[in-house]
């Protein structure tokens, strides 16, 4: 059986990595502790370090919201690979917590966050890229992005 690398199965993908965010507030957008990753929330960046903004249920669709959260993943893997170099270098996703700015009659949070642990899973495979995880509603997200997501990754 043929194992390919995370860095190996990213490629695949054929997705681009945005570049990876600056902090705009006093925090570190990572932290290694031991054998643990810990990544702070990260917003959709695109390619062109713009935003995605809007709120899921009111100006965007669920669909829209699904790829949005794709798009945090794709950032958050761009922390990682800028600040260690490489993919491989997590073993597996340990926690994922997604927050979905939307309508309050929305309910459809995980679905959304699905974008996001849809592509861990194709980076590191069902069993190290799809850890615990949790997806809930906020009345409002910083600079009015429609996803913001932390993870905990554990380290080889």
């Amino acid at each position: 059986m043929n194992m390919l690398t995370p860095d190996e199965n990213f490629a695949q993908t054929g997705l681009n990595l945005p570049p990876a965010p600056s902090p705009l507030g006093v925090y570190k957008p990572y932290l290694i502790d031991g054998k643990y990753l810990y990544v702070s929330g990260h917003g959709p960046v695109n390619d062109d370090k713009s935003l995605i903004i809007g709120r899921i249920g009111d100006t965007i669709t669920m669909e829209d919201g699904k790829l949005a959260a794709r798009q945090v993943g794709l950032t958050i893997l761009s922390t990682i690979k800028t600040n260690l170099g490489s993919l491989n270098k997590v073993k597996r996703v340990i926690k994922v917590l997604g927050m979905v700015n939307c309508t309050p009659d929305f309910e459809k949070h995980p679905f959304i966050i699905n974008g996001c642990s849809e592509l861990f899973a194709q980076v590191w495979g069902t069993e190290n890229g799809i850890g615990v995880r949790s997806a809930v509603g906020f009345g409002s997200l910083p600079d009015n992005i429609p996803v913001e997501i932390e993870a905990l990754f554990e380290l080889e």
